[in-house]
């Protein structure tokens, strides 16, 4: 007999099953076309990538039981909202997952850029198990919420849903910490972790710290076989290139990205700031400074709380909770 946590488990691993052959059958491949239809940044390969992180880190049987091991399922379920960004494929299903598998029920508002592929998982989920609760949020204030946009929508979550417990997420970016020492293979994976989904999601990495002494000229060729497919990535590259040479920044350009010298995060799409350290202090200096500005910091090894390897800010674990927040931990105390 199963426990109730068990039928949890299962269900989403039932559910990482049906989506092995997402892409590779004709209701999968139209929901796809469907999606890049409402959603012009969304490509092919973006929501393939998306599906296949999602199946692969948060779908598997034994890493949920992992992962729920220390966690007991609510014994009086609250109605938990969920406003979801959309600047990703499926970028809101964590929430989702944890809201669910945790015990509550899920009030979801999905984005309007990301509602085919969200409304093909709830599809998904409702099928695998009618019983469990997902239903629109509206205008309704649920129990508690969790939300996710820019700054300023962020500030209105803050007014709307102030009395209520909450985690309200606002806009984030990440690192990479560069030895000098990496080879080939780590340097193309911190291509993809800059590139992958036109760098629009807040784990694409966006600025790089880099040894003092670094040339920095061979990674502009090596950047450059990571093409972006799409119009709207090349106005902004185009766009911004502008401004700096009307500004008289000086910058290094790829066919459709710019490197600057600046210890800030970028600002724009398809610019990638960078800055030289000394030694290891000025690295953690620099993290400690920006820490509340982080999603994950690429690099290996680097003793940082949200660390991750080359080539994998693109393929989030359960454990790594946006903004550091363990969403478990906060559903557990409704």
């Amino acid at each position: 007999m199963y426990t109730e946590k068990e039928k949890r488990i299962e269900y989403f691993t039932v559910l990482g099953r049906r989506l092995d052959d997402f892409g590779n059958n004709t209701p999968s491949n139209q929901v796809i076309e469907k999606a890049i239809e409402e959603n012009r940044w969304f490509s092919r390969e973006d929501i393939l990538q998306a599906v296949r992180a999602i199946r692969t880190q948060m779908l598997d049987h034994d890493l949920l039981s992992q992962w729920l091991a220390p966690y007991s399922l609510a014994t009086e379920p609250k109605k938990v909202g969920i406003i979801m960004a959309g600047n990703l494929p499926l970028v809101g299903f964590f929430d989702l997952l944890c809201v669910l598998i945790s015990g509550h029920e899920a009030w979801i508002k999905p984005s309007s850029k990301d509602r085919i592929l969200m409304d093909y998982i709830v599809g998904q989920l409702h099928d695998i198990a009618p019983e469990l609760p997902i239903q629109p949020l509206g205008d309704r204030i649920p129990d508690a919420i969790i939300a996710t946009g820019s700054n300023n929508t962020n500030r209105y979550f803050r007014s709307r849903y102030g009395k209520i417990p909450a985690i309200l997420r606002g806009n984030r970016a990440s690192a990479a910490v560069l030895s000098g020492n990496e080879t080939v293979s780590q340097l193309h994976g911190l291509a993809a972790d800059i590139f992958t989904y036109s760098g629009l999601g807040c784990r694409n990495v966006s600025h790089l710290l880099l040894p003092a002494g670094y040339d920095i000229n061979p990674l502009l060729s090596l950047f450059s076989e990571y093409r972006p497919v799409h119009e709207k990535y090349r106005h902004n590259f185009t766009q911004r290139a502008a401004i700096l040479k009307l500004q008289n920044q000086p910058f290094l350009a790829g066919d459709f990205f710019l490197l600057r010298e600046d210890e800030t995060l970028p600002a724009a799409i398809s610019e990638i700031t960078y800055h030289f350290y000394e030694d290891s202090s000025q690295v953690q200096q620099w993290l400690y400074d920006n820490d509340s500005q982080l999603q994950c910091v690429v690099g290996d090894p680097l003793p940082h709380p949200r660390a991750v390897k080359f080539g994998e800010a693109q393929s989030p674990r359960l454990s790594d909770y946006p903004d550091a927040i363990d969403v478990l931990s906060f559903l557990s105390t409704l």
